[in-house]
């Protein structure tokens, strides 16, 4: 975790008496509300991420904000790891009820998950043939020296910007990429540990990772590998799940729903880190990628006979 010291609201008990107020948000099916952070001096538009009623209530008892994170099922208090906390001044609700602008004191000057002071650092140009969007505002802080101290964090901060808005990062996250955008994330991460490799150990996980060499690479591959067992494991024994293929379509309760984002979160650390084993042999995702194709439409016993002896 971050070496910074963030104060983080302990939950209380909300009663009929200081929750009414509550009473005229209107949640979605989910539960959940769109906030929207804005600057209060200049009234520039930070982020958007979620809230809960927990979230809204804490953040009205607080006056800090605190959201919701889907991928994760659980509260999260903004800079929380990166120390980049937002000071509430005003809750405002619209016309109709369904949308939170809080407006705030950015800590740090920096509320993207990429560095930038504003999540909304691309602009549509409409000046030439083709419209297209255009980074206009500079990456204030390298995003691993705000998130570089767990694999975890080194994995979103890559990652997310795919999902711009985790982490869900201001840990809030789009829908599901596509296919090519998928390839695309997978041709950044190689192209970022490459960079890594070269980089000071002290400037980043990953690059520590290389200077500590290939046995301490590949005992994080095992350590999250087993974490990830252990997180299928526990999501089995609450599902109750007999066979891969249960025809159960019922929506997940609260606690299946947060064992099945913690399957994910480690399975993706697990991906994550045989990446970084792949750059370390200079073997970039494509080969696996074209490996996966050339095996597709094959039997188990047609792919192991094709295998070189």
């Amino acid at each position: 975790m971050s070496s910074h010291n963030t104060q983080t609201a302990k939950p209380q008990q909300m009663t009929d008496a200081n929750t009414a107020w509550l009473e005229q948000v209107t949640f979605t099916a989910d539960g959940l509300i769109p906030a929207i952070a804005q600057d209060k001096d200049s009234g520039e538009i930070l982020m958007m991420a979620w809230m809960n009623k927990e979230a809204l209530h804490l953040t009205a008892q607080t006056k800090t904000a605190v959201y919701f994170s889907r991928s994760r099922g659980k509260l999260w208090h903004k800079g929380e790891s990166s120390g980049h906390t937002q000071i509430v001044h005003d809750i405002h609700l619209d016309c109709d009820a369904d949308v939170i602008v809080l407006t705030v004191t950015q800590i740090g000057d920096i509320a993207c998950h990429t560095g930038r002071r504003s999540c909304f650092y691309r602009k549509l140009d409409l000046s030439g043939g083709a419209p297209s969007w255009q980074t206009v505002a500079p990456v204030l802080k390298d995003p691993d020296a705000i998130y570089g101290t767990t694999a975890s964090e080194s994995a979103n901060d890559i990652i997310a910007a795919q999902h711009t808005a985790q982490d869900d990062s201001t840990d809030t996250y789009a829908q599901p990429a596509s296919q090519t955008q998928a390839h695309s994330v997978l041709q950044q991460l190689d192209a970022v540990l490459v960079a890594r490799k070269k980089a000071d150990a002290n400037s980043s996980y990953v690059a520590s990772l290389y200077a500590k060499g290939l046995n301490k690479i590949l005992e994080k591959v095992g350590e999250e590998a087993v974490e990830s067992i252990i997180a299928a494991k526990d999501l089995a024994a609450l599902s109750q799940v007999s066979a891969p293929n249960t025809q159960n379509s019922e929506p997940l309760d609260e606690v299946q729903q947060a064992l099945s984002d913690d399957l994910i979160y480690e399975i993706a650390d697990v991906w994550f880190h045989t990446l970084v084993t792949l750059a370390w042999f200079n073997i970039g995702s494509d080969r696996i990628l074209a490996e996966l194709a050339r095996r597709f439409g094959l039997s188990g016993i047609e792919e192991k006979n094709s295998r070189p002896h």
